[in-house]
């Protein structure tokens, strides 16, 4: 069953468990908390906010290198993403992070989602099957998110959909808008939808998600 998640892109730390309520009240499955969209984030405000959010949530501060808005050194980023680690389902955490940073997120105990973003282009499958290949060595799961420059990129992601388990596959921007309801069909695990305030292009909203998904789940034959 493919999990819809919201992420919540809020400055206003305090403003988060209300929006993560709501969110899951519209249909949201779990949450991503977006802590580089939060103004003024310290390891205490962080670990508190973590313990006040009453949903399943995954933990993300996105480096600016990778589409995110965190301005602070690589190793407030990972601290921050710690404080956080104790009460997340899963730790979004960057494939290319530096290798002793990364370390530190991968040796907590929670579930870790490794990922890759490239707002430019779609790599070739083989390059993205290898980047897969890596990400699932450390993590649980895999995760890429690459913009489509044709339609036949799109395909791209959909193949390597059809290819890997336990993989996050997305084709970002308008033209790849469609993949995030087609690559649940192929067993993605979770898919992207907005509350209000995309994190990435090409989000459609919880509700229009969950109600392609369910119309789009194959019916149970009768016999």
């Amino acid at each position: 069953m493919t999990l819809i998640c919201a992420p919540i892109m809020e400055k206003n730390i305090k403003e988060i468990p209300k929006i993560a309520t709501e969110y899951t009240q519209r249909g949201a499955d779990i949450l991503e908390i977006r802590i580089d969209a939060i103004k003024n984030p310290s390891k205490a405000k962080i670990k508190e906010l973590a313990g006040n959010i009453q949903s399943p949530f995954i933990a993300t501060n996105r480096s600016s290198e990778e589409g995110g808005l965190f301005k602070g050194s690589e190793k407030e980023r990972i601290e921050l993403l710690a404080a956080a680690a104790e009460e997340a389902e899963y730790v979004d955490i960057e494939l290319r992070t530096k290798k002793e940073e990364l370390k530190k997120i991968i040796e907590l105990p929670v579930k870790k989602i490794i990922s890759y973003h490239n707002f430019h282009e779609t790599p070739t499958l083989e390059r993205l099957s290898r980047i897969v290949k890596e990400e699932k060595r450390i993590g649980h799961i895999a995760k890429v998110a690459v913009m489509p420059n044709t339609i036949k990129d799109t395909l791209t992601i959909l193949e390597l959909s059809s290819k890997e388990d336990d993989l996050i596959a997305i084709s970002m921007g308008e033209l790849g808008k469609y993949t995030r309801i087609i690559t649940p069909l192929f067993g993605s695990p979770i898919t992207y939808a907005t509350g209000g305030k995309p994190s990435a292009p090409g989000q459609l909203e919880i509700e229009k998600t969950r109600l392609i998904l369910k119309e789009l789940k194959p019916k149970e034959k009768i016999v």
